[in-house]
């Protein structure tokens, strides 16, 4: 049985809490694979396929084994990785990457433009897709930016190659950052 995890480090059985809280999964040579659940990191510990690197300081207990609160786990084998993982295009991350900023006015960014519209041609990639806020976008319409008198803040591009941690979890813990760096 994988002992349930509480905000205060007792079992959630009884204190009734259930906290989803996130480990960052490193191959045997320390490059950041993915993002699990701490159940699931649990899981893998407990069944001596990877190692607590960093932990919470909380206990994760069982009726017979008690464990740290896992943050960081390393797996015990070299897993081969046949592809550099790019970071999903979605809206979230795309506001992640402009800090929540319009590109054309420095407002508050509540959508996301194509530089050059999907009508004329403009693909659906990193280098195309903006944030913007509801009045600039409607100012721009079916336009370039330069048709419609307008100059991006910064130009587009694609988020460096450990930016999926930060769109998958939303705020990496600075415990991470140490093992992100390494990558990048």
């Amino acid at each position: 049985m994988v002992p349930r995890l509480a905000h205060d480090g007792s079992s959630a059985a009884t204190s009734g809490l259930t906290v989803v809280r996130s480990a960052l999964v490193l191959n045997a040579t320390f490059e950041p694979l993915s993002v699990v659940p701490a159940r699931r990191a649990v899981c893998l510990v407990l069944q001596d396929k990877a190692e607590i690197v960093e932990h919470d300081g909380s206990a994760v207990r069982s009726e017979r084994v008690a464990l740290p609160g896992p943050l960081v786990i390393r797996l015990r084998y070299v897993v081969r990785v046949p592809f550099h993982r790019r970071t999903a295009l979605s809206r979230r991350a795309v506001f992640l990457r402009d800090g929540s900023r319009c590109q054309y006015c420095g407002g508050t960014a509540d959508s996301i433009d194509h530089v050059m519209p999907r009508s004329r041609g403009g693909q659906h990639v990193w280098e195309n897709v903006t944030a913007a806020c509801r009045p600039c976008n409607l100012r721009k319409r079916d336009r370039t930016p330069e048709e419609a008198g307008m100059r991006l803040a910064s130009v587009p591009l694609a988020p460096r190659e450990a930016a999926w941690v930060a769109v998958s979890v939303g705020r990496v813990p600075d415990v991470w950052k140490q093992y992100l760096a390494a990558a990048s």
